[in-house]
């Protein structure tokens, strides 16, 4: 029983509220669940317009410090239940408030009526979330859930349509990797965000290289989490921001609850996912396995992949749980090549690749604690782990015309990463005096990171055979070779303080403290060819580099909320962006990288308004500006041989500016706003960017005025979705603006006059515009799903190459159609 200690604490919550000029006390509840009158545990309660949350002990109990007496909003939210809101009087005569969930599952023929109201619109992460502070940034969350979209192929246009200015790269059918830019962000592996899950790293080296070749399957996901440029405090220095995957959690109520999802679809595709998850006294497990296929798009697309994830949870005291995570992906997939202007322009779907592979294989490891050490302090310690590879074997040549032949050599890269961290994140409340009080956030990181890369001959033939053999004679064998190893080290502190001054303005200063080693030590080799292709003499050369740098970054956020549905925010934050070693040390025909590059540094800013208007209209509209000095960029150019390549440098300083707004309506509550919808819902979206990029300053005066690479002007993402009953649909519309691939702004097309120009690494992405629908049906344990990924079968592409899986254009797949089958008990 913890009444003595709750009623203690409400004693001193009543006696200190005498003395204040607006009597505060203490509210103390009980959540119960109905029909069977279990306490439920988990349940937070958010009370609107005080910035106060709270969270349900094992007994159902909550606690609420510091509320004003009188009338007061309640929101309460459990997974598996429906989210309930409340109004209540809140007086100094104490007492435990008594208030009932809904289970979910038991209201199947009234969700459509009270679900769409409670979960209307773009959700948004809260000012204090767990152990990390989000007061006055940008964010968004999708609930995938919510959405009527297609989940099987982890279809990022159709997932993140809500999500304004996202600039998304799509050419694999299976959504193998995710590769999301946003604001002149170069969107190859979503490498320019912080990229997590359950929000631990899962990149390949978060300081050596970036990338991320793992993607958990949208099916796993219970949100997704992003922050843009002023989460660096927090999350690490990178321009993008925050990107976390928040997978499903065990189910709290039952010992056993199976899901099971198939989907076929269009060239090949298959798709099955399979989870089980429960609750046996103080251990949770949850628990999923993915397999998928395909024969994609274009012939030498096929695929194969599976990924397995266990998550188990000890909860030892109410106060106190520990937890245990790992992830496994494996795939195998056959890279098509890329094409050149005119390829493209004859027949998109046309490939002369059938020899070049790409395998990965990820494993993550995860350990967490979470102590609750009182009602207003809690501390998440966090330790995880990497051991992953990644094989690229085939043909980069430049000119991407010209077929290979089976009896050529191939090129072979691999990468073997290992790489462990642990953070430390301590978060407590205060009060200051009778208005001020303030939420403290303090953090510590050590990471190690460790990768090898060996570039060089690969066998010839058409398997997926990834060994290394000597290079053979004849001009078009691989020219270099390279070993190299890459070790990295990376502490960091980081704080922030959420400064309320009354109920309805804040202020969030924060500081993160930052040491950096990059390091870098192997060899390369050239090989030297006479006219008929023999080996004339091979140079080898020793290269070790170590760059360490430490360094301070600050940001500061504020909030002005005059009623509790609407919020004015404002944000700054200095970023920075490491050089990366292990992309200078491979040899590329269609990309040189100087061997000199510097750091970036720059700034983050947004300025914006963001709210509801009953419950008929949710929306944010903000501007932003980012900053960089140093910005490293491509530039096309030529070779002493007249080959084309794009050339990666410092290019210069960069300023990008625009306009980002998001806005959702439930056209039946502005029809017929005093008529409940009953078991109708319509509801129409848009997000709109306006972006303006220039360079501003550049060595190279031809660079100067010209628009910055992946930046569209316009970026537009508008859609519907309604439905009756047990019967929903939505239809989306994308379009994007003209974008460049590099700094030169070079044109080109299946008519360019330059007999050089082959390659298309360089040139400008043309703008396109795709239609997608989807429908699904549910009752009961059963749901069918319906999809027609881009419905106009628009022809269009999204990315020149420089390297695997091109070089060249990388076309984006035409229509296709996909069956869902999904069981729940």
């Amino acid at each position: 029983m913890r009444f003595p200690v709750y009623s203690a604490v409400l004693a001193v919550g009543m006696l200190s509220g005498f003395t204040a000029t607006a009597q505060q006390v203490s509210l103390q509840g009980r959540v119960r669940e109905a029909g069977t009158n279990r306490p439920v545990v988990g349940c937070e309660v958010y009370v609107r317009g005080s910035r106060q949350i709270a969270r349900t002990d094992t007994a159902g109990l909550f606690m609420l410090p510091r509320l004003a007496t009188g009338r007061q909003q309640l929101q309460l939210s459990s997974i598996g239940h429906e989210p309930f809101k409340t109004q209540i009087e809140v007086t100094a005569d104490g007492g435990v408030r008594e208030f009932t969930l809904t289970r979910r599952e038991q209201q199947l023929r009234e969700v459509v009526v009270a679900a769409p109201q409670a979960r209307f619109g773009q959700q948004r992460l809260r000012e204090v979330e767990g152990t990390a502070i989000f007061a006055a940034k940008k964010s968004e969350v999708i609930v995938p859930d919510n959405l009527v979209a297609n989940l099987a192929t982890n279809n990022a246009r159709q997932v993140y349509a809500r999500v304004a200015g996202l600039n998304i790269w799509e050419s694999d059918q299976g959504g193998l990797q995710l590769s999301v830019g946003g604001r002149g962000l170069d969107p190859n592996r979503t490498s320019n965000f912080n990229v997590r899950q359950n929000n631990y790293d899962i990149s390949a080296d978060a300081l050596g290289y970036p990338e991320s070749y793992y993607t958990p399957p949208i099916e796993a996901i219970k949100r997704i989490q992003l922050v843009r440029g002023a989460a660096s405090l927090q999350y690490g220095t990178q321009f993008g921001g925050l990107l976390n995957f928040e997978l499903r959690t065990p189910e709290p109520d039952k010992t056993v609850a199976v899901v099971s999802r198939q989907t076929a679809g269009s060239f090949g595709f298959f798709n099955s996912f399979n989870s089980v998850s429960g609750t046996v006294r103080k251990l949770s497990y949850y628990t999923f396995a993915q397999y998928k296929r395909g024969d994609g798009w274009r012939p030498n697309s096929n695929f194969e992949s599976k990924t397995a994830y266990a998550d188990l949870r000890y909860q030892f005291t109410e106060n106190f749980r520990v937890g245990a995570q790992v992830t496994h992906m494996d795939y195998l997939a056959r890279q098509p090549g890329g094409l050149s202007d005119y390829q493209f322009a004859q027949n998109p779907r046309q490939s002369n690749r059938p020899r070049n592979w790409f395998a990965v294989d990820w494993n993550l490891f995860n350990l967490s604690a979470d102590w609750k050490l009182n009602p207003r302090s809690n501390l998440n310690l966090t330790t995880f782990g990497l051991l992953a590879s990644r094989d690229a074997l085939g043909i980069r040549t430049s000119f991407v015309e010209r077929p290979d032949a089976d009896t050529q050599q191939r090129e072979l890269i691999t990468g073997d990463f290992r790489n462990v961290g642990a953070e430390a994140r301590y978060l407590t409340r205060y009060g200051l005096g009778e208005t001020t009080s303030g939420v403290l956030l303090v953090g510590t990181r050590l990471y190690r990171g460790y990768n090898h890369s060996i570039q060089g001959a690969g066998p010839a033939g058409r398997a997926a055979d990834f060994r290394f053999e000597e290079a053979a004679p004849g001009l078009n064998a691989p020219a270099a070779s390279s070993d190299y190893r890459f070790p990295n080290y990376n502490a960091a502190v980081f704080a922030e303080n959420i400064f309320y001054f009354g109920e309805s303005f804040s202020l969030t200063p924060g500081v993160r403290v930052e040491y950096i080693r990059t390091q870098a030590d192997g060899d390369y080799q050239t090989v030297s060819r006479d006219l008929a292709g023999n080996i004339t003499g091979i140079e080898t050369t020793h290269e070790a580099r170590t760059s360490p740098r430490s360094f301070v970054i600050g940001g500061l956020g504020a909030s002005y909320k005059p009623v509790e549905t609407r919020e004015l925010y404002a944000n700054v934050s200095q970023n920075y962006r490491s050089i990366t070693f292990t992309d200078m040390q491979i040899f590329n025909n269609s990309l040189i990288i100087n061997a000199n590059l510097q750091d970036e540094r720059g700034y983050s800013a947004d300025l914006g308004l963001r709210g509801e208007q009953g419950q008929w209209l949710t929306y944010d509209v903000s501007l932003f500006a980012l900053a960089y000095n140093n910005r490293i960029g491509e530039v096309g150019t030529y070779d002493a041989g007249n080959r084309p390549f794009r050339y990666r440098d410092n290019i210069g300083r960069a300023l990008i500016l625009g306009l980002e707004s998001y806005a959702e309506l439930d056209v039946l509550r502005v029809l017929r706003p005093t008529v409940e919808p009953g078991r109708w819902r319509f509801s129409a979206f848009g997000n709109l960017s306006l972006i303006r990029s220039r360079y501003t300053a550049s060595p190279s005066p031809e660079i100067v005025g010209n628009q910055v690479e992946f930046v569209p002007a316009v970026n537009l993402k508008t859609g519907v979705q309604g439905g009756y009953g047990p019967f929903k649909a939505s239809v989306q519309y994308t379009y994007l603006s003209d974008q460049f691939s590099e700094a030169t702004n070079a044109f080109n097309s299946p008519t360019d006059a330059d007999p050089r120009r082959t390659d298309a690494v360089i040139g400008l992405i043309p703008a396109y515009q795709v239609l997608d629908a989807s429908v699904s049906w549910e009752r009961r344990w059963l749901k069918l799903e319906g999809n027609i990924n881009n419905l106009g079968n628009a022809l269009y592409f999204t990315r020149r190459a420089t390297g695997y899986p091109g070089p060249g254009i990388l076309p984006s797949d035409g229509r296709s159609f996909y069956l869902t089958v999904a069981v729940k008990w």
